[in-house]
Formats: structure tokens, sequence, C-alpha cells
């Protein structure tokens, strides 16, 4: 059941209630950034004119982070004339509007695609002389080869597991034989498995005692077992 509270302040007209919440969570899915906004409301600490000023910047900040989600699937002709007049020459016809509209959009995957890689190239160069528990050897770096399943595999294990833990906590390790999604990229703190390097497809899920392997036809299949990966991923505190 999802059961959301809406914080409604009087930022654009005073003394008349906005009609659109500055703040907006989900009780049933808690998370780091949700604690902490919510810390800003204790009695202890309660500062009217401290609430009020991160009241605009929140309402502000995700009303632009919802604009920018939107021109990134759907680009208005706007949109595409700004990021385009500096590389083309010449006219916008309806023609080369709906050209490069189709060039912003996979500019954009290609951004976060290139981005996230190479956080996952810094964290995999990363080493960890700690034993893994599981007793499975690493493997050099050189051996491996990380598929755009697995990044796509860990980047839905990373959101289904951030509603519990932070996001910058979540890393990815491949070896040879599997890509580990680890919490505080520590190999004693697994949170799933991706056994992708063969014909059938595996998640490993370490909700029990010892890792369970799960068969899965397509990466959509990953979020089934969403409630499983919370909570694993929430048995590990911050340190």
């Amino acid at each position: 059941m999802v059961v959301f509270f809406h914080f409604y302040s009087d930022l654009e007209e005073p003394n008349k209630l906005d009609t659109r919440p500055f703040f907006t969570f989900d009780i049933t899915e808690p998370n780091a950034q949700v604690l902490a906004e919510l810390r800003k409301f204790e009695k202890a600490g309660f500062d009217v004119d401290g609430i009020l000023a991160n009241a605009e910047r929140l309402k502000y900040t995700s009303a632009l982070k919802s604009e920018f989600v939107k021109q990134m699937e759907h680009p208005t002709d706007e949109f595409v004339r700004v990021l385009a007049s500096p590389v083309h020459e010449g006219r916008f016809t309806a023609a080369i509007l709906d050209q490069y509209r189709s060039l912003v959009k996979t500019a954009f995957r290609d951004i976060i695609r290139d981005s996230v890689q190479d956080r996952l190239s810094s964290a995999l160069a990363t080493t960890d002389t700690s034993a893994d528990i599981r007793d499975e050897p690493e493997v050099p770096d050189t051996d491996v080869v990380t598929t755009q399943d697995e990044v796509e595999g860990f980047l839905i294990v990373k959101a289904i597991v951030s509603s519990v833990i932070k996001p910058g906590r979540v890393s990815m390790r491949d070896q040879k034989s599997y890509c580990g999604i680890l919490a505080d990229d520590n190999n004693r703190r697994p949170i799933a498995r991706l056994h992708f390097n063969r014909a059938t497809k595996y998640l490993g899920l370490f909700d029990g005692d010892s890792e369970e392997r799960v068969v899965i036809e397509h990466l959509d299949d990953i979020y089934g077992f969403a409630e499983r990966l919370r909570q694993t991923a929430i048995k590990y505190p911050a340190t």
C-alpha cells in the first residue's frame, strides 16, 4: 500500500496555500534523503525561515528535474533548437528538427551510460584485500569483461534498493564467473549477483543463509524480486 504525505506552504501567494506541495514522500518507502528532509521539522531544531527557504529550493529543484526528464524523453522543438544550433548550419525545417530530436534523445542516453560506466570502471579498479565470505576468489581485471546486460542489471538493482540505503553505497564488482553487487564495496556485504555469463541467466539472492539463484529470462524480471533485494540491503547498516 502506498501512503503519500504532502507538505504545502504559501510560496506563490502570502497566506494562501499553494496548489502544489513542495515536498512529497511515501511513508512505506523511506530513504536517507527523505529522512534528512523530515528531520528539519523536528521540534528541537524547528526553524520557520529555514524551512521556507528549503521549501522554495525543493519546489523549484523538483520542477526542474521533472522538466529535464520530460525533455530527455520528449524534446520540444525549442529545446532541440537550443542544443542543435551550435552544430547545425541553416534553417530548422520540420524534418531537420525530427532528425535532431532523435539525436538529442540518443545523446542523453549516451551521457548517462558513459557516466555510469566511468564510475563502474573506478569501482572495479579499487582493490579489496578482505576475503570473500563465500570463498569465491577474485580474478584479475584483465580477465573480466563487463557486459551491457550486467551494467543494466546493476542499475536496476541499485534503483530498487535505493529506497532503503543510499544509492552511493551500492557498488558493482565484476568477476569472471559472476557480477557482484555490494553494499559499501565490501565482499562481505553482498546484495545480489548477476550470473549472466552463460546461456541461462541467473540472479543470485542473499536474503537467506546462503546464495539462492533464480532464473530470469529478461532483465525486467529482476523487479519481481524487489522486496527480497530490499530486505538484503537493509541488513547492512551504514559504517
